[in-house]
């Protein structure tokens, strides 16, 4: 399989689903004639036309409320958020119309809608821009949520996104775009609702998703020097939310550590402790120990950015502390 970076892999997705599929469009600022923020839709413009690859004025009330509206009427919309820090601007179209009208509506209409936006920090994009709002939007019951951590999982899990007929926040991580790995080539899908074991172990499991997926990794590898196999589990969506092979993992290993980028405070590392206490509690042998961002609004400076973002080292202490 070729080795591939996330961002091609994210842009092949989208290129393959258009051409399969003439419902399929992409709308947001940038996307057409600059080829995107991140540069995914570069050429698309010129291959596909103004009508699939739509510019927008800077308002993300107008490209979530608009897409809404083409998905209801039979389209597939992809809308593209240059930063998932611009979602609260159109938080009421997300949360209150996205996510609900296919319920409140008796299943008389169906939302086959894509937001795609990058999040996360170690950019230094400042407060403002570098947050992990992932809990916010997966608390949310209607949306589906998406994260994926490799470039083989952010195209199977997009092309799956594309074609569900649910709307689906799809949340790439901004550090991610460059990272590397075997993708698989042809049309294949990988589905949502999915956790995987992206590494086997006996003694502890490390439960994560996106960038912090790689941090995980990183100290599994060093962990191992002194003897500790952690298995790492990768939940990869987060709505809706597979517990299957953590559980599974936890009762073989009886202990555990998520690591999440987002704030600890009702985050995403509270829900999945608190699940396993609910379902494995006869196999706990040490607390479950959380990893996550300083609960600080996160700074522009790099060093201090750094320290606020869970590292490698903070993920291995808290291993070797329920081991």
């Amino acid at each position: 399989m070729p080795r591939i970076t996330m961002r091609e892999a994210i842009s092949q997705a989208l290129w393959e689903e258009m051409e399969k599929d003439p419902n399929v469009f992409i709308m947001g600022e940038e996307v057409g004639v600059w080829g995107g923020t991140y540069a995914v839709t570069r050429g698309f413009y010129d291959h596909f036309g103004p009508k699939r690859v739509r510019d927008t004025p800077i308002s993300e009330a107008a490209i979530v409320g608009a897409a809404i509206g083409a998905s209801i009427t039979g389209l597939r919309p992809v809308a593209e958020l240059m930063t998932i820090n611009f979602a609260f601007a159109a938080m009421d179209h997300i949360v209150n119309e996205a996510a609900k009208l296919h319920y409140m509506f008796n299943g008389q209409m169906v939302l086959p809608l894509v937001i795609r936006a990058t999040g996360g920090g170690g950019r230094q994009l400042a407060a403002t821009h570098s947050q992990t709002p992932d809990a916010i939007f997966a608390h949310f019951p209607g949306l589906k949520v998406v994260a994926p951590g490799t470039p083989a999982d952010a195209k199977g899990l997009l092309k799956s996104a594309i074609r569900a007929n649910d709307p689906v926040l799809f949340i790439e991580h901004a550090t991610l775009y460059q990272s590397r790995g075997e993708v698989p080539e042809g049309d294949y899908t990988i589905p949502i609702g999915e956790s995987k074991i992206q590494r086997p172990g006996s003694d502890v499991t490390i439960i994560t998703y996106s960038k912090m997926l790689e941090t995980s990794l990183k100290a599994a590898d060093e962990l191992a020097k002194d003897g500790i196999e952690a298995e790492v589990v990768d939940l990869r969506t987060l709505r809706p939310l597979d517990m299957g092979p953590v559980i599974e993992s936890f009762k073989k290993t009886n202990r555990a550590v998520v690591v999440e980028e987002g704030w600890p405070t009702y985050g995403i590392g509270a829900e999945i402790s608190a699940r396993i206490y609910e379902q494995a509690f006869d196999y706990v042998d040490a607390p479950i120990k959380r990893v996550a961002q300083l609960e600080v609004p996160l700074p522009y400076n790099r060093t201090l950015e750094q320290m606020a973002l869970p590292q490698v080292e903070n993920v291995v202490a808290a291993v070797k502390e329920v081991v």
